[in-house]
């Protein structure tokens, strides 16, 4: 009895001491393996809310809102200019004037054309007359049966003869008088006038000087540029990608290369309808014309200069967003091969040291952050970097996280 007692205590004790040496194996292969898995270096960060502004960032020139460019409109040369580049003018003040000798010799052969039929008028109205009371004598004479039908006829002609050359007589009168019309209107080109009020921005030419008028080819002598710079733009060239976001109305901020310490505000006042033609191969991007007026421009700012505008197109108070830079595009995982692979877009979430995945809805745009509607919480912590991390980062894996330093 005794044996048999013995004989089961022992085999007690090695079931026990088996049990306890399987436990320790499963520890020592659970450390094995936990020690193999190799835990990704990532920085991470903490879901907040943020005030964002959305910017489109565009570059251009200063351009005054109304600028003249005065041309010659007749040939001729330049024999006085009453006026300085960088001279403030108001409407009507002379600018200058073109030999006007040949312009003013054809108003008075048109003037003395016009005195010429004139007389020729008097002279047929006179003869006019004369042959209707002669055809009324013969149409009486002939209801008399005083003299022949060819008479009557004959008397007939030369009164029509007389109509036709009076009426010719008013034609050449007419035609005189346009052709005098138009010298006076070439006269008149020679000399120019201020059409606004402004300052003389470019004088071009000198006394002395042939203008040439355009032709379909070319373009004609640009005498004088007058801006009216108390209204100011620039206008810039926006992306094709960014335009579709510009509306009339926005609020910009303007940097002028000039004066880098001032920031001028500025409001859009005109957007493109179609995109500018460049002679540039049509497979690249293209660009719509912006024109942001500014308000209360400095007196120091000129016609030309290079700008910048930054667009503000939105702006959102106390909005969950994250860092532009924890976005990650990958494959949805779906049922069934013949189904074409779509992307979302989401973030890694940290839980205990692993990630998950979560896609997301964005909203706004800000300049380093990105307002997320759909998805997250605030107070989650997600990844934010480094890149090449996020690129290797997949659902449960192990990670050794890392505050993001502040700035």
């Amino acid at each position: 009895m005794e044996k048999k007692r013995g004989f089961f205590r022992r085999r007690k004790k090695a079931i026990i001491i088996f049990t306890v040496v399987i436990i320790i194996g499963l520890i020592i292969i659970f450390n094995l393996r936990s020690q193999r898995e190799k835990a990704i270096k990532v920085t991470v960060e903490k879901v907040k809310k943020h005030d964002l502004t959305s910017i489109i960032s565009a570059s251009g020139e200063v351009k005054p809102k109304k600028n003249v460019n005065i041309s010659a409109q007749v040939p001729g040369r330049i024999v006085k200019i009453g006026v300085e580049e960088g001279q403030l003018v108001k409407e009507e003040d002379f600018l200058l004037k073109l030999d006007s000798t040949q312009y003013e010799a054809y108003t008075e052969r048109d003037r003395a054309l016009i005195l010429s039929y004139r007389a020729q008028l008097i002279q047929a109205k006179a003869r006019l007359k004369k042959d209707k009371n002669f055809y009324e004598r013969q149409k009486k004479l002939f209801e008399e049966e005083l003299i022949s039908k060819e008479q009557l006829e004959a008397g007939k002609a030369q009164f029509e003869i007389s109509q036709a050359q009076h009426r010719a007589v008013v034609y050449q009168i007419n035609q005189a008088k346009a052709s005098l019309q138009s010298s006076l209107d070439n006269l008149n080109k020679t000399t120019y006038n201020s059409p606004i009020d402004g300052i003389i921005t470019s004088l071009r030419v000198e006394e002395g000087e042939i203008a040439l008028i355009g032709t379909m080819n070319n373009p004609g002598t640009v005498l004088i540029t007058i801006a009216d710079l108390s209204v100011m733009e620039i206008e810039v060239e926006v992306d094709e990608t960014d335009v579709v976001g510009v509306q009339i109305g926005q609020s910009s901020e303007v940097r002028v290369d000039a004066l880098p310490e001032q920031i001028i505000s500025g409001k859009v006042t005109e957007i493109g309808s179609s995109a500018l033609q460049k002679i540039t191969s049509s497979q690249e991007s293209k660009d719509f014309k912006v024109v942001v007026t500014l308000k209360n421009p400095p007196k120091e700012l000129k016609p030309g200069l290079s700008a910048s505008a930054d667009i503000i197109t939105a702006e959102k108070k106390d909005a969950l967003a994250v860092p532009i830079s924890a976005l990650v595009l990958r494959e949805k995982d779906e049922e069934g091969e013949k189904k074409k692979k779509e992307e979302e877009e989401g973030v890694y979430v940290v839980t205990e040291s692993r990630v998950k995945f979560h896609p997301v809805k964005k909203g706004i745009m800000g300049e380093m952050m990105i307002e997320i509607t759909e998805g997250l919480e605030e107070g989650q912590q997600i990844v934010v970097g480094p890149y090449n991390a996020l690129r290797q980062l997949k659902d449960d894996m192990l990670i050794k996280p890392e505050e993001k330093k502040k700035e």
